[in-house]
């Protein structure tokens, strides 16, 4: 019987190194065994050892791959790029967090929403880029177990997060243009704080459910994650059982916070163009075209790439590449915290008018309510 298991082992670990499909092996073995089959990396070589029932070994430590196909000698060219990203990223929204600390003007409902998205697309960054830049420029891509389950934590969290955040920045602008009147008495400083705290803490249900199933599962395989961060989908693949029920879940889960949202949030723009065009001055209707179509370009690139990437292994006919998988999660992760600040908060007249103020007073001049300029006597 011992022989049988062993042949049986070789032939699973033979295909595994063969095409790199660890968990589909697995499963045939189990249902053919009813054992449990536990791969652990030394060196970079695995070590394979059959244990009955549940003693098995646990993994430790968790090793993020990144993109397979890219060559070590581009390494330090990608690190460079995430590392400048996300100097870029967070420098951009933390602007916007002190702009808002230091003007009175800006503490109104509407920057306090767009503060909140603000800290969120910073936390997020936070959360993944800096490993992800270790993991090209030093070649450190392990994390331990424990700090893994954390990360797909928060990044499940702030995803979740930036979802109600839109939700609440689509139902501010509705009352703002289709309800002015009403909107001085309905979006006071405290309701949307309040607003805001509410999305900060439910945000955090799902995807803490999601880690505790985690932390009572069996990850007794390889434990290298195809991916560039640790989240459900990479975890899951590692999972030493049958995970269908598990994805169901967790898809489930994901289209319902995505997309419940974005419900409300195509049907606000709809009444808020219906408004619109109601408008007697053409320049208001350009205006607030403008301003829609460019916050519909960037919900468009946080949720339809979504659907795909969660979508595909429900549809057999539509498939990624482990590159092109990774890129596109990297792209409606990261470019839309990149752009935010100028897309919702630098464009807008109240922070454009600050900037000019701050830069006249650097060159020691000041505006007059006439428009003309006047130096500033400084007193000594």
């Amino acid at each position: 019987m011992i022989q049988l298991l062993w042949k049986k082992l070789m032939v699973c670990n033979f295909f595994f190194a063969s095409t790199g499909s660890f968990p589909a092996c697995y499963k045939i073995f189990i249902k053919l065994t009813g054992c449990c089959l536990c791969l652990s990396h030394h060196q970079g070589r695995p070590v394979s050892m059959v244990q009955v029932d549940e003693n098995y070994t646990q993994v430790s430590e968790f090793v993020i791959m990144g993109f397979p196909s890219l060559q070590p000698g581009n390494f330090n060219l990608v690190a460079w790029f995430f590392f400048f990203l996300y100097v870029a990223t967070v420098g951009g929204n933390l602007l916007l967090v002190v702009l808002f600390a230091l003007e009175r003007s800006l503490q109104k409902p509407m920057y306090i929403v767009m503060v909140s998205l603000a800290l969120s697309d910073i936390g997020f960054a936070t959360v993944v880029l800096p490993k992800l830049t270790a993991r090209y420029w030093w070649n450190d891509g392990s994390l331990d177990f424990h700090t893994c389950l954390f990360q797909q934590h928060m990044i499940h969290y702030f995803g979740s997060l930036n979802s109600l955040i839109l939700l609440t920045m689509a139902l501010d602008r509705y009352v703002a243009i289709c309800f002015p009147l009403r909107y001085p008495m309905v979006m006071t400083n405290q309701t949307m704080t309040g607003l805001t705290v509410f999305c900060w803490v439910v945000a955090h249900i799902f995807p803490g459910i999601s880690t505790i199933n985690f932390t009572m599962m069996p990850f007794c395989g390889p434990n290298q994650i195809l991916q560039a961060f640790c989240d459900t989908l990479s975890l899951k693949a590692l999972v030493c059982r049958d995970t269908g029920e598990l994805y169901s879940k967790a898809f489930t889960v994901a289209m319902f916070i995505l997309y419940v949202p974005l419900s409300f949030i195509i049907f606000s723009y709809i009444f808020i163009i219906i408004s619109v065009l109601r408008m007697a001055s053409g320049q208001g209707r350009r205006k607030t075209f403008s301003t829609c179509a460019t916050q519909g370009c960037i919900i468009s690139i946080y949720y339809i790439p979504r659907f795909f990437v969660y979508s595909t292994p429900f549809f057999p006919n539509l498939t990624m590449t482990a590159d092109k998988r990774i890129a596109t999660i990297l792209f409606y992760s990261l470019f839309p915290p990149l752009i935010n600040p100028f897309i919702y908060c630098l464009r807008t007249k109240e922070i454009k008018k600050i900037f000019a103020r701050w830069i006249w007073r650097q060159k020691g001049i000041a505006p007059k309510k006439q428009g003309q300029i006047e130096a500033i006597t400084k007193s000594q």
